[in-house]
């Protein structure tokens, strides 16, 4: 799994940020998660390419959407055809129809757009979920937790070839799959003899634009990246709570109550241009993890939980 940061820009984007848009490749598959304006130069601009199978809107203040016309427009010019999947909020369909249809042009290929609300499975994957979660902004928003299924145990090959006499073949992928194996003298082993307990997957959090609520705590527990709204420093907490934001203090305490390994501070306003470390730090002092503030263009991998740790580029 590897992430993207294409926009981390508060409301107002700066020259050195842009508004909100953040690409997951998973496993081939490319998903976008928001789209503010000027999204497919980021994507140029930092080589993601331009596969996207899906789009997950939190809400539609503009600098989460604005992205999403001219978007559309360059796959039309570049003759799409596969189809594309917009999620977005209850209730808004048809304010991203009209947000597509505003130049009088109708894309050639399929747009699909399905409204969730928080619990919904948007996207049901062969061995992963996307899944809306609640939170708390000034419009109807949701967020997403990209959630994997449990990977099979670990195989122990040594065992099953030196102590229980199995030839390398079939029965081993009998065996972690599930299945007993029958040996030549009679022998029957269960698969619990040479495979160990479910291993978990890999689980990534976007809140979008939230205050703080339980609702993501409970999406996050034990994630292994959390991408959180840290608009504002703790001087402007209060401004925060008006405006249905968090505070990069508010969001390691969400991070920590929810057991995540690394979080990521986003959405940052305009008024901490040069000194975005200032977040860094107050986050810093509250996670007991591994808490940053990406750039526009910055990539990470998300590991596997019980992989020897993170690769960050």
């Amino acid at each position: 799994m590897h992430v993207t940061f294409l926009g981390t820009s508060g409301a107002v984007p700066t020259t050195a940020r842009n508004p909100s848009a953040v690409m997951v490749r998973r496993e081939g598959e490319r998903f976008l998660f928001d789209a503010g304006e000027g999204t497919q130069r980021q994507m140029m601009r930092f080589s993601t390419g331009f596969a996207v199978s899906h789009v997950f809107v939190s809400h539609l203040h503009g600098d989460h959407v604005l992205g999403i016309p001219g978007l559309l427009q360059t796959w039309d010019f570049n003759d799409r055809e596969e189809p594309v999947a917009i999620h977005t909020p209850g209730g808004t369909r048809r304010r991203i129809r009209d947000l597509i249809t505003v130049t009088g042009n109708e894309p050639s290929f399929p747009v699909r757009i399905h409204e969730v609300t928080p619990g919904d499975v948007a996207l049901d994957g062969e061995d992963f979920e996307v899944r809306a979660i609640a939170t708390d902004h000034r419009a109807t928003s949701v967020g997403y937790a990209l959630v994997e299924d449990d990977r099979k145990g670990r195989f122990d090959r040594e065992k099953a070839e030196e102590e229980l006499g199995i030839e390398p073949g079939p029965e081993y992928s009998k065996l972690h799959s599930g299945e007993s194996v029958e040996l030549d003298d009679g022998t029957v082993v269960e698969p619990e003899a040479v495979v160990g307990p479910p291993r978990p997957g890999r689980r990534l959090v976007y809140t979008g634009d939230t205050s703080p609520t339980q609702s993501v705590v409970e999406a996050a527990e034990e994630a292994d990246l959390l991408i959180h709204d840290a608009t504002f420093a703790e001087d402007r907490r209060e401004r925060a709570g008006q405006t249905g934001h968090s505070t990069a203090k508010q969001a390691a305490e969400i991070a920590n109550r929810a057991g995540a390994k690394r979080l990521a501070l986003t959405h940052v306003s305009t008024r901490y241009a040069g000194q975005e470390g200032r977040l860094e730090d107050e986050a810093r002092e509250v996670f007991e993890g591994d808490a940053f503030l990406p750039d526009d263009g910055d990539e990470l991998d998300v590991p596997f939980p019980d992989a020897d740790g993170p690769d960050e580029d």
